[in-house]
């Protein structure tokens, strides 16, 4: 990483980097470059259900994609990560590393028409945030202030250099909050949670539960002349089948993440109507890995969890769960992750080594062949997961682990998850573009915290771990910070407070009529304010 330079000094240099990415070589028809179309319609699938939409309080993977066309935040990301303007127009850090000043854009409002300004900026960096968001404490409790000078600027000045403080200001980190919708009332209970206000380029009309999510273009939207789509239909199709068949004959148009099986990825992939990509979620890269209460008994004692990673194929679950979509998972941070070291301690699938553990805990076999119980909450997003789960369940039965699989819905398991309800659970949490964002927030001691989701749910605490987070994250020079960040995956791995299993890879699917839908490094969570649909 450079150290602190002086950036985006004006928009023409802004421009400019937002022009970085070779968007024009980009993978199919459905990102070419040709004259938009205004007035289409973009169907596309949402699965699950959201449990809401508020950006500010839920960041569950649906809740992303159709809430980051409501809501906005100050920058987004070209596929390389450099930051390109968003509610900020233009923005300078200066020499040091310290001040970061934020210039807003002009003549921008709230979906019911209320102005937008630095106020907005200012309650969700300094109150709302804080309070509900994973990551927004580590982020902003960095600052040593954060001011607005006037109603279109905003100063924020560190306690100390934090090389990756501009790749925090994407939408799912910080989604600027309406001021005057939730100062002063309970955020989780505002009655307005149910009607979400932003400043996107799309604004919801209509919810029909368990059918489809309505958004309509907002007419006075502070891109003139944008969005080019009159509205999107967000279609809730519980079953796998019913989803495939629905984008190949064409009712829909999208789907992203684990809305296709992955058996079924490469056959629609191929058909002439259809387009895939693996880009736009070069931002996230994705980790998948079982969520390990380490406060409970026997999950508490770290060979147990050990032996759960011997005892797990990881290999199998790449190539026959997920049909070759992802690289089987080495540690906490992403081998497309900025300071990843692959020297770390190993786990090949040897059921002998997990046994041998177990054996060592005093966890001998009863007369069932039962050493330990535990509880398996699978994340309900399909039957991929659920296969996932099975799997598991027999893997670790194998071993004398006897696996009890439970059920919910996205909501209940969001619930169970923030207030550590469960034993094990399943989970993909992002990177973030850099550890001191996305990965720090589910090791570090200081962010366990009950009712908040994607934070340190399992209750892992290791002072060294912590220490070397807080040093890494504001050291300037890149060798020192790899140092740093080897040592501490090194010791994490050792822990195994989570059992990685896959770095994922997400197909996102395109009927060939959808243009300028994949923009960014943010993907199918963008505004979507260049997408546009050609006529049939």
């Amino acid at each position: 990483m450079r150290k602190p330079i002086r950036i985006l000094r004006n928009v023409a240099i802004a421009a400019a980097l937002a022009c970085a990415a070779p968007l024009a070589a980009a993978p199919s028809a459905a990102f070419a470059a040709e004259t938009p179309v205004k007035g289409g319609t973009l169907t596309a699938i949402i699965q699950p259900e959201p449990p809401m939409l508020v950006m500010g309080l839920n960041q569950q993977a649906p809740t992303q994609t159709v809430a980051g066309k409501i809501y906005e935040s100050l920058l987004t990301y070209n596929f390389d990560l450099t930051p390109r303007p968003g509610l900020a127009k233009s923005w300078e850090v200066s020499a040091d590393g310290l001040t970061y000043t934020f210039h807003l854009q002009e003549g921008v409002t709230w979906h019911d028409g209320k102005p937008f300004s630095a106020d907005d900026v200012l309650f969700t960096f300094k109150t709302f945030l804080p309070e509900t968001h994973p990551r927004a404490r580590a982020l902003f409790g960095r600052a040593e202030s954060i001011t607005a000078p006037d109603a279109a600027t905003i100063v924020i000045k560190l306690k100390e250099p934090f090389p990756a403080f501009l790749q925090g200001f994407e939408v799912s980190t910080t989604p600027i909050m309406p001021k005057h919708v939730y100062e002063g009332t309970d955020f989780r209970a505002n009655p307005k949670n149910a009607t979400p206000i932003g400043t996107g380029p799309f604004m919801l009309d209509k919810w029909e539960k368990g059918s489809y999510i309505h958004l309509v273009a907002n007419p006075h939207y502070w891109q003139k002349g944008k969005p080019y789509l009159k509205d999107i239909y967000f279609k809730i199709i519980p079953d796998a089948a019913s989803r495939a068949l629905a984008l190949e004959n064409g009712d829909v148009m999208q789907s992203q993440y684990n809305d296709i099986e992955p058996f079924d990825v490469a056959r629609l992939a191929k058909l002439p109507n259809l387009t895939m990509t693996k880009k736009g979620y070069e931002f996230v890269a994705p980790l998948m890995w079982l969520e390990l209460n380490t406060r409970e008994a026997p999950l508490n004692d770290k060979r147990f969890r050990q032996a759960m990673m011997f005892a797990i194929d990881r290999e199998f679950i790449r190539d026959k769960i997920w049909f070759g979509l992802g690289r089987v998972a080495t540690g906490p941070i992403n081998s497309v992750t900025k300071y990843y070291d692959p020297n770390v301690p190993k786990y090949p699938y040897d059921p002998k080594k997990a046994a041998a553990l177990l054996d060592e805990m005093g966890l001998k076999p009863g007369a069932n062949g039962v050493r330990a119980s535990v509880k398996f909450l699978p994340l309900p997003y399909g039957e991929t997961w659920q296969r996932l789960g099975e799997y598991i369940k027999q893997s670790l039965g194998k071993v004398g682990i006897a696996v009890e699989l439970e059920s919910t819905d996205a909501a209940g398991w969001g619930k169970r998850e923030a207030n550590w309800d469960f034993d094990i659970t399943s989970n993909f949490l992002y990177q973030y573009a850099d550890p001191s964002i996305g990965v720090s927030r589910t090791y570090l001691s200081s962010n366990i915290r009950k009712g908040v989701m994607f934070s340190n749910t399992m209750g892992y605490s290791n002072p060294e771990v912590d220490k070397l987070f807080e040093s890494a994250a504001k050291e300037n020079d890149p060798k020192a910070r790899q140092e740093m960040y080897s040592k501490l995956q090194k010791l994490i791995v050792e822990d195994v407070p989570v059992a990685w299993m896959l770095e994922m890879e997400f197909p996102t699917i395109l009927n060939k009529r959808v243009h300028d839908a994949i923009t960014t490094a943010i993907g199918v969570n963008e505004t979507y304010a260049d997408a546009w649909v050609s006529p049939k």
